[in-house]
């Protein structure tokens, strides 16, 4: 599992840097304006496709069932392969044809604004994508059954390379006007998918897997899936779902110049909480607090997902159970100092990155620091999550993660409405965080019932002594920071801040871990660990 986990981590953390590179190029043309948020919210709708099936339910609800099959007949297994294949691709395609259609229709409707209609329009262009991501997602399943982890890791670098090369040929080389610039970008995301998918296929061809068009859906073992993966949407990309529905209700309740600085409710007049720009102060905060889920959260539950799925399959439940809690406590592990961090190096992070560029000032900064620090209070809840429902998957139930995934997102939603009107895109974030710690406690609760094992044992003293770390380690950063405040935010005294930060508080951290012997440490360095 730990070499696993190395594997990915490196390739995904590859990705994070090169994804963070791809949206400094785009914010340094597009900026914090209307046309920045219509990219973010159209590039969403095939990203939010990405994190379902390339990152959730298509690999979760795949792996447990294609591997039984492996276990008893491996022609059946390659067969059932090439089946969800098919199926999947050619109902996305038909999904792609009617949301086209659906776009369409809306963007001849009059009331319909001009910043709205630049959004359909994007999207129309990115919507075949989800159809590419999600082959790769299938394809990317298969190989992790076969404990192949390299290529589908190093798909989302593709991804990066193609649009940072999009807005580098179309702004630097061509000099587009970023209104027709957007639209070559959107185009480069659909150049990554035709790329990403060709790459599995060398992986897949030395494993002696050769898949064909196959429409064999009565088979057990598809209904199987087909039954799992609806569910699974909803439980795997809860946290996507509510940064989603952030977004979505930024963009109603954000002023803009065809819809003024408010609205009538009743006899009532209402200033609009928030302006145009608020889509992209999320979008940045999400990415930053990302990050960390990303590079490890994901990737630790992406590594893990076979060991808990060949367990189950063995009824193994002591080893099943051992595995749950040693995921949580890695996660808490990364979790805790990684909120920490953020906090710290979150102004001068986002001023050093963000600063620059057509239109983005040092008030969309602070907006955006400010959103990041609540996103990042969830961060432990967003790791939990993506061990705890890969827990339930392995079992072959997905029904409890998305009942409680659907209890999360209205209770997100009900927050959303209230808070947005208090602090703004920091009470959006803050909701999201809240109900990630609901769902865990959620799925702790019902998964300690089914399986009558604990599945904490040992997490108090783990916790206790993380935090004792954490809480060191704090000191160590917020050292950091008052010996560097009456340093100006010119770039480069940005560039030291963050530089210092990070390296006390890691040396610190680790330090402590050593000293109190934390032995998730322990496991991640230790290289004779597999």
């Amino acid at each position: 599992m730990i070499k696993g986990l190395r594997q990915i981590v490196s390739f995904t953390m590859i990705s994070r840097v090169l994804g963070l590179a791809r949206d400094l190029s785009c914010n340094y043309f597009f900026g914090a304006t209307a046309l920045g948020d219509a990219f973010w919210m159209a590039f969403k709708i095939p990203n939010l496709t990405r994190r379902i099936f390339g990152e959730g339910a298509a690999s979760a609800s795949f792996i447990p069932v294609y591997s039984q099959e492996l276990e008893t007949d491996k022609i059946a297994a390659q067969k059932l392969a090439s089946t969800v294949l098919t199926v999947v691709v050619a109902t996305l395609s038909v999904i792609v044809i009617l949301g086209w259609l659906v776009m369409f229709l809306l963007h001849s409707l009059d009331f319909i604004t001009s910043d709205t209609k630049v959004v359909l329009s994007l999207a129309s262009v990115m919507l075949p994508y989800s159809v590419m991501i999600c082959s790769v997602a299938i394809l990317a399943g298969i190989l992790n059954s076969h404990f192949h982890f390299a290529m589908p890791a190093a798909a989302p670098i593709v991804l990066n390379l193609c649009i940072i090369s999009g807005v580098i040929v179309s702004g630097v080389v061509f000099g587009l006007a970023p209104e027709t610039q957007v639209y070559a970008v959107a185009v480069s995301i659909l150049v990554a998918g035709v790329i990403q998918i060709a790459m599995q296929f060398f992986p897949l061809h030395n494993l002696g897997i050769h898949l064909r068009v196959s429409f064999d859906v009565k088979s057990d073992a598809f209904r199987k899936i087909m039954l799992l993966m609806g569910p699974m949407i909803l439980g795997l990309t809860v946290t996507q779902l509510n940064t989603l529905g952030d977004d979505f209700i930024a963009w109603l309740f954000s002023a803009s110049k065809e819809k003024g600085i408010s609205f009538v409710l009743g006899n009532r007049e209402i200033l609009y909480p928030l302006q145009r720009g608020s889509i992209t102060h999320l979008y940045f905060a999400q990415r930053l607090y990302q990050f960390p889920l990303g590079v490890f959260g994901i990737s630790l539950a992406t590594a893990i997902f076979p060991v808990l799925a060949n367990a189950a399959a063995k009824k193994d439940i002591e080893t099943l159970c051992a595995t749950i809690s040693k995921g949580i406590k890695l996660s808490l592990f990364v979790a805790l100092p990684a909120t920490v961090g953020l906090a710290l190096v979150a102004k001068p992070l986002i001023s050093l990155m963000l600063e620059h560029g057509n239109s983005f000032s040092d008030l969309d900064g602070e907006k955006t620091s400010f959103t990041l620090i609540f996103y990042a209070v969830g961060l432990s809840g967003y790791f939990m999550q993506q061990i705890l429902t890969r827990a339930f998957y392995s079992m072959q139930d997905s029904k409890v993660p998305a009942r409680s995934a659907i209890i999360a997102v209205c209770v997100n939603l009900m927050l959303n409405l209230v808070l947005i009107w208090f602090i703004g895109t920091g009470g959006l974030a803050f909701s999201t965080a809240i109900c990630s710690y609901l769902q865990v406690f959620i799925l702790i609760y019902v998964l300690k019932r089914k399986l009558h094992h604990s599945i904490l044992e040992g997490l108090t003293a783990a916790v206790v002594k993380t935090f004792i770390a954490t809480t060191v380690m704090a000191f160590a950063g917020f050292a950091v920071v008052m010996y560097m405040n009456g340093l100006s935010d010119f770039w480069l005294y940005n560039a030291m801040r963050i530089i210092f930060i990070i390296v006390a508080t890691v040396i610190t951290y680790v330090a402590v871990s050593k000293l109190l012997k934390i032995e998730m440490l322990d496991l991640l360095l230790n290289k004779n660990k597999q």
